[in-house]
């Protein structure tokens, strides 16, 4: 299913040689664009990218490469949204298992505005579509990180804004998203 695009990049299934280099693109996002840095009890699977998406065949991690540079990451898992921190409506409404959550969408800065994010949502979305089990693709995002709040609105049907209530705690840019199949 390696798709290339039309600015000369390819979205295809992560392999094991691209473990290394799809982490450093998640880890560096942590860092660089949220300000935060790793936090264990949010991304386990960043340290299990092969136990977590290329061992379990209803989970993946979707790569963009630049010749043989991992430059932008999406993942697909089977793990609905956790209460806490999330509210427990949508806990309920998501659950584990028949819920396909979108996460670790990530461009390199310098390879941005290419069509790499859309592209690989693309495929996350057929992937989802084309695998037994799932009844939703549901997303969470950063709304602090630029363009992140915008680009979700094109794709995908806000389910609820954190921002609005205050349910995660003060200061939480969160916003939900369900994307149709």
């Amino acid at each position: 299913m390696p798709r290339t695009t039309p600015t000369g990049y390819t979205v295809r299934p992560a392999t094991r040689e691209d473990v290394d280099g799809a982490r450093a693109v998640m880890l560096d996002t942590f860092y660089e664009d949220f300000g935060y840095g790793y936090v264990p009890r949010w991304h386990r699977d960043v340290m299990d990218i092969e136990g977590t998406y290329l061992d379990n065949p209803r989970h993946v991690l979707l790569v963009a490469t630049h010749g043989d540079e991992v430059v932008a990451t999406t993942g697909v898992h089977s793990t609905g949204p956790a209460h806490p921190p999330h509210p427990r409506r949508l806990a309920d409404r998501y659950p584990s298992g028949t819920t396909a959550q979108l996460v670790r969408v990530y461009v390199r800065p310098e390879h941005r505005r290419r069509g790499l994010a859309r592209t690989l949502v693309e495929e996350a979305r057929d992937f989802v579509a084309g695998t037994p089990g799932y009844d939703r693709l549901y997303l969470h995002t950063n709304t602090r990180v630029p363009g992140a709040e915008a680009f979700w609105r094109g794709l995908a049907k806000e389910i609820f804004d954190a921002r609005t209530t205050g349910e995660h705690g003060p200061g939480v840019a969160t916003v939900h998203f369900e994307i149709p199949l």
